[in-house]
């Protein structure tokens, strides 16, 4: 790119999230002018859609050390770092006071719908690299705007793109029909009309991940509660193993580890049953309007009034078409990135450190951060964030020594993430499988009895550290 004729122009930052804000942050700070474009009403706006969640990483690594430089002279009080705030805290306690004191350098309701070089769609090479890009916006009250500038971060997230019921990751047959009894999101048990749909009712959660252990725990909850049938049905492509409840007391992010235990607790009280080796192929209705999951293999179950589907996010790259962007075709991450996070390949939660140089695409100058930059891949953490958005800014500053010099040490977890992993045989013996071991082949499992594990005394909630 021909940084004289760009260098006027501001950074375009797509989406006012965790890393979004955070890369508006570390651009102030490089003396780099941002402009952070957010589709939703308010900063923080897809962390607000799940506030009743809490975070299993706390205070003291969900705020960016540049971000909390900008705060400081605000008399922002930083919070009590040991605490774990909920998706609520973290928008109002630290989200939108980063955007006021960003000021008129973040606009709300402003959705990208395109994002290209200026007058080069794809296939043009001639004098593309020293072209800046054009951003075309819609704003909530329909006026459109074309916007140039020298480089675009996308912070976008995966918010908006849940994955299916679907075991082949196309939504399955009836998914869509059966859309009134179907949630693909961590139900708020606390307000009311979402406690109505749920209470005395059968509920299928479909996933394995740190949602779906929200769902069953907090379903248990409401179970004990309630004691009038409230009963989930827990869902899953793999078998059980050692893994499937994380990496309890090993995990280095306790509240992670609990998590996790708060599931298995769901289980072993018999308040939720797992069914093993179930990969999704249709939903139907039966006489009643209840829902029927048909597997792959033609396994039926009995009927259910509700499905909470959490099988992971994937990345929006519609509005991304025009540009020349190196993506690996199993993630859908950067492609220099793809093999140090892959899900497939890499054990207990480890991620190499990266910067700029794992996100760069053919195209110069555009970057996908934050959750985004994972595509499909679970293992996303607030702190990874922070750390490409601090490596990108000092890159586009010129300062590449500092760009090059990324370190990142994050908590391991004793669990893998992933589903890559279902169809491998099973291990020999329990004592033979590590926290990566592959689970055994697919069966059905009843269980119930006293509990094994205690809940933690305020129980910790998962969900994403950095959307």
């Amino acid at each position: 790119m021909n940084a004289t004729a760009t260098e006027h122009l501001p950074v375009v930052v797509i989406g006012a999230g965790p890393v979004g804000l955070a890369a508006a942050a570390h651009l102030v700070d490089r003396g780099l002018e941002p402009l952070v474009l957010e589709a939703g009403a308010r900063a923080g706006a897809a962390v607000r859609e799940w506030a009743h969640v809490r975070l299993f990483s706390p205070w003291s690594e969900v705020t960016d050390p540049a971000a909390e430089k900008l705060l400081a002279p605000t008399g922002w009080v930083k919070p009590d770092q040991a605490a774990y705030p909920t998706g609520g805290d973290w928008a109002d306690r630290y989200l939108q006071p980063l955007a006021d004191v960003l000021g008129d350098r973040v606009r709300t309701g402003a959705r990208v719908t395109g994002v290209s070089r200026a007058g080069r769609d794809r296939i043009v090479d001639a004098d593309r690299d020293a072209q800046p890009f054009a951003v075309h916006v819609t704003y909530a009250d329909g006026r459109e705007e074309r916007i140039t500038a020298r480089a675009v971060l996308d912070a976008s997230g995966t918010w908006t793109l849940p994955s299916p019921a679907g075991a082949d990751g196309l939504p399955a047959l009836g998914e869509r029909a059966a859309a009134d009894r179907i949630s693909y999101r961590v139900p708020d048990l606390a307000d009311p009309a979402v406690r109505t749909r749920y209470v005395g009712r059968r509920t299928a959660v479909i996933g394995s991940g740190a949602s779906a252990f929200t769902a069953l725990a907090s379903l248990a909850a409401l179970a004990r509660d309630e004691e009038d049938g409230t009963k989930a049905l827990w869902i899953l492509r793999r078998g059980l193993s050692g893994a499937t409840f994380g990496g309890g007391s090993a995990d280095q992010l306790p509240a992670r580890g609990a998590l996790g235990l708060a599931a298995k607790a769901a289980v072993d009280e018999g308040h939720a049953d797992a069914v093993t080796g179930f990969r999704t192929q249709a939903i139907e209705r039966d006489g009643d309007g209840r829902l029927v999951l048909v597997a792959e293999d033609g396994r039926r179950l009995d009927p259910v009034d509700e499905v909470v589907v959490l099988t992971g996010l994937r990345p929006d790259l519609s509005f991304l078409d025009e540009l020349r962007l190196g993506l690996d075709d199993r993630l859908q991450a950067p492609t220099a990135l793809a093999p140090l996070i892959d899900p497939n390949q890499h054990s207990c939660g480890t991620v190499y450190p990266h910067g700029h140089r794992e996100l760069a695409h053919p195209e110069q100058g555009v970057y996908l951060v934050g959750m985004k930059s994972y595509g499909r891949a679970p293992t996303f953490l607030a702190l990874t964030g922070y750390e490409q958005v601090r490596s990108v800014a000092a890159a586009l500053a010129g300062d590449h020594d500092s760009a090059d010099r990324v370190e990142l040490t994050l908590p391991e977890t004793g669990v893998c993430g992933g589903s890559g992993l279902y169809d491998t045989p099973a291990p020999q013996s329990d004592a033979a499988a590590g926290c990566c071991a592959p689970p055994p082949a697919p069966h059905l499992v009843q269980l119930g009895g006293p509990a094994a594990l205690p809940l933690a005394t305020e129980q910790p909630a998962g969900g994403c550290c950095g959307s």
